[in-house]
């Protein structure tokens, strides 16, 4: 099978909740509204995802409210912020809001690749700031640790407990937030993922005990099936902690029946969540199987699987979904800026 590669997203993010019981809106957690102070939640405005909601957890393998109703998280995940920061404006974010009717916006920030290596201080900011307008919005925030090459997330461990304690520290209280501890480790074995795993969320856990982790998979968080492997490697042998789902990447266009029921099994083991999708190939470009990527829309319907679609910006590939130039204009709204992929991808999250 073709196989995610390193480098596939080099440079050249949305939720509509799916809610087994109604609105609960008027069952929504009552907020502080000091916005802005860190370990103070900022009030969710009426009506939105995380209004409604409030702070989710785990039911058994199935992401629900506090009231114990079954939730389906809908959205967009962002680029690289150290290439395309400028396609996540008050006005983009309105539209993916409001004109999109989206839950979750995954923020993804880079490792390496000029990314928070580079400058920690920097890129802990934009993360934040665009986790916070998410927040304002009242949607969910994936804050996503985008490590990529190497492959081996014991690489950066001592970076990631930098990351994730001070992202960890600021939302505390914010029941919007979930943590992406690895995004796709590649070339190394599950136990060693599982062992990253098991040193990072306690540094999460130390401040913000109630955030959902999401854990990485093998392959390129295909459950390794793109290095011969399958779910039972996790099934059997899963991480040692409380309040985590584990991740699952796929490519239309390359990844087909077998990646669709490996994650289809995996769904009725463990609780998963896929933070990464494209109608493309796995290089997040090329033609469109909107045919095969129905398919698993269907499923992750089925099995209330959470997702968000690989990627809000104006990249010159496919998988983007604006076209070339939005990103520099004010126009985000509706469907005249937006490629093949960003209209069929805006209309599954508003149905």
């Amino acid at each position: 099978m073709p196989h995610q590669t390193p480098h596939r997203r080099h440079p050249w993010i949305v939720l509509t909740a799916a809610i087994a019981a109604g609105s609960l809106l008027a069952l929504a957690p009552q907020f502080s509204a000091s916005a802005g102070e860190e370990n103070d939640a900022v009030r969710a405005p009426a009506g939105s995802p995380v209004a409604e909601n409030g702070q989710l957890r785990l039911c058994d393998t199935t992401l629900c409210t506090a009231q114990g109703k079954a939730v389906q998280l809908k959205g967009m995940s962002s680029h690289g912020t150290q290439w395309y920061e400028q396609c996540l404006t008050d006005g983009s974010l309105d539209a993916l809001a409001q004109d999109w009717q989206a839950d979750v916006l995954r923020v993804s920030t880079y490792v390496q690749e000029g990314g928070y290596e580079s400058d920690p201080a920097k890129f802990t900011r934009i993360a934040q700031r665009v986790v916070d307008q998410a927040i304002e919005r009242g949607m969910y925030a994936i804050i996503d640790w985008h490590m990529l090459t190497p492959g081996d997330p014991n690489a950066n461990t001592e970076l990631a407990k930098k990351f994730f304690t001070d992202m960890a520290k600021k939302y505390a209280d914010q029941p919007n937030v979930f943590y992406e501890i690895a995004n796709e480790p590649s070339g190394v074995e599950w136990s060693e993922i599982k062992s990253y795993a098991e040193e990072i969320i306690p540094v999460i856990r130390q401040h913000d005990p109630d955030g959902i982790a999401l854990v990485g998979t093998r392959a390129w968080s295909s459950l390794g099936v793109s290095e011969g492997a399958d779910e039972s490697e996790v099934v059997d042998n899963p991480v040692d902690a409380e309040n985590i789902m584990y991740t699952f990447h796929f490519y239309a266009a390359d990844h087909d029946d077998e990646y669709l029921q490996t994650l289809s099994r995996a769904a009725d083991e463990i609780p998963m969540f896929v933070t990464e999708f494209g109608t493309q190939k796995a290089s997040g470009d090329g033609g469109d199987d909107f045919a095969m990527s129905q398919k698993y829309v269907d499923l992750m319907e089925q099995k209330n699987i959470s997702w968000t679609n690989w990627n809000y910006s104006d990249d010159s590939r496919s998988g983007a979904v604006f076209k070339a130039g939005t990103c520099a204009g004010d126009e985000w709204a509706g469907t005249g800026v937006l490629k093949p992929a960003g209209v069929w991808i805006r209309d599954r999250i508003k149905g």
